[in-house]
């Protein structure tokens, strides 16, 4: 029997859209305090490490494109969401919720300053066998 292979092996990097480039960078770089690993050139983008997604920060204007905000988070992996929420919460980020406690992983919803959403994660139970 034949197997289908996949042409995609991984991704690269999500595109985050931004107004203020360097009111994003701003937060990226120093709240979240993710490293910088490349700025494209002149224009208004800069790519930021989560250790296994890559953030592309992107001023949608200054490529042609319309300004809308991600309103589906990214789930950024911490080791612990409460001490991770209070540390951000010292810096100034805004959870407009509790802590959400799904049974099997921690989350902690927020935004960027453009209001893309994003949320602090943590699995803490096993995944289920495959059957």
């Amino acid at each position: 029997m034949p197997t289908a292979t996949s042409l995609v092996t991984g991704v690269d990097f999500i595109t985050v859209p931004t107004r203020d480039f360097e009111k994003a960078s701003e937060f990226y770089g120093t709240v979240l305090g993710l490293e910088c690993s490349t700025r494209w050139g002149q224009m208004p983008a800069a790519e930021f490490e989560t250790g296994t997604l890559t953030i592309a920060v992107m001023q949608s204007d200054a490529f042609g494109v319309g300004f809308q905000p991600h309103t589906h988070p990214i789930a950024l992996h911490v080791e612990d969401v409460g001490a991770a929420r209070a540390e951000l919460e010292s810096r100034g980020v805004v959870f407009p919720r509790d802590t959400l406690d799904s049974g099997v992983c921690h989350m902690a919803h927020f935004a960027d300053p453009d209001g893309n959403a994003l949320m602090l994660h943590h699995r803490y139970a096993p995944r289920a066998p495959e059957a």
